[in-house]
């Protein structure tokens, strides 16, 4: 299947509905999703220069949008960036975009990747699932956000070996039928999205 705009965020949405949302990875995905507040942005961009103008653009967007209208931003770029050690490596000029741009201390950038892996893990090793998205994807947070979020989840600090024990609990086996339905997901009629679509589920 050819990767046209409205697939790939069809097929995040379907991985942010069926994974995150789905198995709980984010506790503070659901309320956000359902108020519509999320941004998705398809970036056909083939270099690293060309997703950093998009990630500058859109980090300029959601701090001067409304958070009642837009609270994160979630960039789908499959065409860059498809090495992990290559995406990994961008972050560094990312972190030095919001610093910049003087908005250090107000939004941050959180990474998903179809090969994440954690340091001290093998590729293989199915908790790395946790943060692997269909495709490399960049998510804009605002930092306000993240701390209200935290502060009504009193147990934030142990969601990441939470989702370790989720993945471990779903094996190999699980995880493909899970992926196999969140494809299926995608490729189910529904109507066009744009290349720059909100509302819908956050990551």
């Amino acid at each position: 299947m050819d990767l046209t705009p409205e697939f790939v965020l069809a097929h995040t949405r379907a991985w942010v509905d069926r994974a995150v949302i789905g198995l709980n990875l984010c506790p503070f995905a659901k309320a956000v999703q359902v108020k519509g507040q999320v941004r998705y942005v398809y970036s056909d961009a083939a270099d690293e220069q060309a997703l950093l103008d998009t990630l500058c653009g859109e980090l300029h967007y959601l701090a001067e949008c409304d958070p009642a209208r837009t609270d994160t931003t979630v960039i789908v770029h499959p065409h860059v960036l498809n090495d992990f050690e290559d995406f990994n490596d961008f972050l560094d000029a990312a972190d030095a975009a919001v610093e910049q741009l003087g908005y250090a201390g107000v939004l941050q950038v959180a990474t998903f990747h179809p090969s994440y892996q954690f340091a001290d893990t093998e590729p293989d090793d199915v908790t790395n699932a946790t943060n692997r998205s269909p495709y490399p994807t960049l998510q804009l947070l605002r930092e306000a956000s993240v701390d209200r979020a935290t502060d009504t989840f009193p147990e934030a600090d142990a969601i990441y070996e939470v989702n370790m024990q989720t993945m471990a609990s779903l094996g190999p086996q699980g995880l493909a039928a899970l992926q196999a339905q969140i494809r299926h997901d995608a490729e189910a009629p529904a109507a066009p999205a744009s290349r720059e679509d909100s509302p819908g589920p956050v990551v």
